[in-house]
């Protein structure tokens, strides 16, 4: 079967370059929904919505792209950490998915950054993060699945909740997750769909989809298995490579140094993973072949990239397929012209994705033809 390829969704800022604000674009709905229509005309599979203090809310992002979107799935953050009583986000998740005809995804994360949780209101550790994520998901899936649930444990108590209306997706939409901690192994083993892990070299991945796929055997499930990347590809390697040193050449060693001690605050194991691949130093970047990790100088999260020609990266993918992941869920800046660079280079080479023409650019309202050249002269 076809891998499902993803964009994302740049809810929390857009730029030609890194760590340099005078570059970026403002984050407005109607950029996010020209990047949401672009990429369902394209023939992306699904937008991932991120969550986070600096992003717009995803859910609401989401409610928005209801009726300018008909195909494309929307794999939306739940953030189990904040989002408060599970029985009534049971029937958001109803409200949103029959909004949505069925294309609703939730990715999981129950938060990696204690300080941005502080200010939200949550003061658990790393550990008791994940058991109120276990309790929530537990909950929320039984309401969802037409019990009455009575429940009284350590994070929440829920007396007699039922679930009166039904969304498309039965019992429940599928759940996304990504982490790479024993606590996130053993989350995803019990509740989750689609195993999302970073894009770190090929022996680290499958060394974690083995583990995850372990877990969940014992308890008598199966795991999908997904990649989060960043991507740079043009016509040839050098233009690619180029393109990479272009992002992050407004960086100096001030902005990246700050970037890094924010990074360390997080208690996420997946974030130190991807820190320790390149520890800050511009000189250490590229971790595998075409695997770089510039962006995760100041980029939390997904920060590295896979960068070269068309039938490089190409060839990149498929070696992760045949880790076994069948879903990549990538991303690259800015978000709108790279959404249709990547289609347009990369697509032919994949299976079940068919090439783009000007026609699905046009269409898609990506750009008007004085600006065509424009965008995509660097």
């Amino acid at each position: 079967m076809a891998s499902e390829i993803f964009w994302f969704l740049p809810t929390g800022g857009d730029s030609r370059y890194l760590g340099k604000s005078e570059y970026a674009r403002p984050v407005t709905n109607k950029y996010l929904r020209q990047i949401a229509t672009t990429a369902e005309t394209l023939g992306y599979d699904g937008l991932l919505i991120p969550t986070g203090s600096g992003n717009f809310d995803p859910f609401l992002t989401a409610a928005t792209l209801a009726n300018v979107t008909n195909k494309i799935k929307l794999l939306v953050a739940l953030r189990t950490s904040a989002e408060g009583s599970p029985t009534v986000f049971a029937r958001k998740t109803t409200t949103l998915d029959e909004a949505l005809d069925g294309r609703l995804i939730l990715n999981v994360v129950p938060g990696a950054w204690p300080e941005e949780l502080e200010a939200d209101g949550v003061f658990l550790s790393h550990d008791e993060r994940y058991e109120q994520a276990d309790e929530f998901l537990t909950i929320w899936k039984r309401i969802l699945n037409g019990e009455k649930v009575t429940h009284k444990g350590k994070y929440y108590n829920v007396k007699d909740a039922v679930n009166f209306l039904w969304g498309p997706q039965r019992p429940h939409p599928p759940l996304y997750f990504g982490g790479s901690s024993d606590a996130a192994h053993d989350l995803t083993a019990k509740h989750i769909d689609a195993y999302l892990s970073w894009g770190e070299p090929l022996d680290q991945v499958a060394e974690k989809i083995k583990d995850v796929k372990n877990r969940a055997k014992k308890l008598g499930r199966n795991v999908r298995i997904g990649i989060r990347l960043q991507v740079i590809v043009r016509e040839t390697e050098k233009e690619a490579w180029d393109a990479a040193d272009r992002l992050i050449s407004k960086l100096d060693d001030k902005i990246i140094q700050e970037a890094q001690r924010i990074q360390n605050t997080s208690d996420s194991v997946g974030q130190h993973r991807i820190t320790d691949l390149h520890k800050g130093d511009k000189s250490k970047l590229t971790i595998a072949p075409n695997l770089w990790a510039g962006i995760g100088l100041v980029r939390g999260g997904a920060g590295t990239a896979l960068v070269g020609d068309p039938k490089t990266v190409a060839a990149r993918l498929k070696e992760y397929e045949a880790l076994g992941a069948d879903t990549f869920v990538l991303s690259g800046y800015p978000h709108l012209e790279e959404a249709v660079r990547f289609a347009e280079l990369v697509f032919p080479l994949l299976d079940g994705k068919k090439p783009v023409t000007t026609n699905d650019v046009v269409t898609g309202g990506v750009f008007d033809p004085v600006l065509l050249k424009q965008h995509f002269s660097n």
